[in-house]
């Protein structure tokens, strides 16, 4: 990210997790909806099925450890809309999810806290994946501006919503930052507002 917030490029290694329907719960469970901090939500992500696969989930896997772009499939942080999902993500180090289709409250979510969310049609998805788990040390560069995503010699061409991709250029994602940058124009709507101001004596 830039200092002004932009963000144009991700750069980094993947993590492929494969599956359809992968839902906010497999993402991050509900009894973690109790943590009074997002920070502490990274090493909880996936962690039941991490158990129940006994160290066999990619998150497990050494091959993957450090990896910043999540390679998913279909419908991907389908149901509940909670937050805490795209943040366990960010605090396990994912800064951009490439899949083939995703959740839109999901999606949504992570925008809000900076995470480009591009798709693939489900055969370059494949290819990617493939890629990543036969040469977990592809460097994988995106461009977040134009959509390109190249992975060692391989490139695609993957697609970002107009108006949320202008938002991470400009830097105007971070809803937050914009509104504390906002303090008197926010003063000045408070004071001109009659419910607040006080009605017109008649």
């Amino acid at each position: 990210m830039a200092d002004d917030g932009r963000i144009t490029h991700v750069a980094g290694t993947g993590v492929p997790v494969r599956g359809n329907d992968i839902d906010t719960d497999r993402i991050i469970p509900a009894r973690y909806l109790r943590e009074i901090t997002f920070e502490t939500l990274g090493p909880h992500a996936f962690e039941d099925e991490r158990r129940q696969l006994n160290g066999k989930h990619p998150f497990d896997d050494a091959r993957f450890t450090g990896a910043s772009v999540l390679v998913v499939n279909r419908n991907f942080g389908s149901g509940s809309s909670r937050e805490h999902a795209p943040q366990a993500l960010m605090h396990r180090g994912i800064k951009a999810i490439v899949g083939e289709s995703f959740a839109e409250i999901f999606f949504g979510n992570c925008t809000t806290i900076g995470i480009p969310c591009l798709t693939l049609p489900a055969t370059q998805i494949e290819s990617l994946q493939s890629l990543i788990e036969e040469a977990p040390e592809t460097a994988l560069a995106i461009d977040v501006g134009s959509g390109a995503i190249t992975a060692g010699q391989a490139t695609y061409q993957a697609e970002l919503p107009a108006s949320v991709r202008e938002a991470f250029v400009s830097g105007e994602w971070d809803a937050l930052s914009s509104l504390l940058e906002s303090g008197d124009a926010i003063s000045a709507v408070h004071d001109r507002l009659p419910y607040i101001s006080g009605w017109p004596a008649r």
